[in-house]
């Protein structure tokens, strides 16, 4: 699981909707080892996207940001429930660490970012020993960019062209 010496750390950027989180189930799926951490899925109404909810993959899941939601935290049309975020990705973040499990953070984006919590988080997995898998956001964002250009992380563009020869590639990484 190392990589030119170093603990793997691989994020994953690219376009919205390109599949980077469905690449990691994919990983996932692939590999004998259980992983700690969460990935997020879109929660849709009649076809629209209206929001988004982090499930960890030890159990547990919360809608972090809604349409719906009138608080102060807002994205775009979103407003953020940054409490929910907490408990249970970053919970799992910490889970996995402890656990001394290799780590999914899907994602690493601007929602997510204006946790402070969440990014301490963010930059005690990628300064642990383990493993990390992690989706970043593709634009500049001053966090994002930070982690992005940290000399200990391998940055893929996920593309429709490369999705599935980085599901082999990816699980041979991180296959133990």
């Amino acid at each position: 699981m190392r990589l030119f010496g170093v603990t793997q750390r691989v994020l994953l950027t690219g376009r919205s909707g390109c599949g980077k989180t469905t690449l990691i189930k994919r990983v996932l799926n692939e590999l004998p080892q259980r992983f700690g951490g969460f990935y997020t899925e879109e929660i849709r109404d009649h076809g629209a996207r209206v929001g988004f909810k982090v499930v960890a993959l030890e159990g547990g899941e919360a809608v972090f940001a809604h349409v719906d939601f009138t608080t102060p935290e807002r994205v775009g049309k979103y407003g953020l429930d940054l409490t929910a975020l907490e408990a249970v990705g970053v919970n799992a973040i910490h889970g996995a660490v402890q656990a001394q499990r290799p780590i999914v953070i899907d994602e690493i984006g601007p929602m997510e970012v204006r946790s402070v919590v969440f990014r301490e988080a963010v930059n005690d997995a990628l300064d642990s020993e383990h493993p990390v898998l992690a989706t970043i956001f593709s634009r500049p964002l001053s966090f994002t960019d930070a982690v992005k250009s940290r000399p200990d992380v391998m940055l893929i563009e996920v593309r429709p062209n490369n999705r599935e020869r980085l599901v082999s590639e990816l699980s041979e990484k991180f296959r133990t």
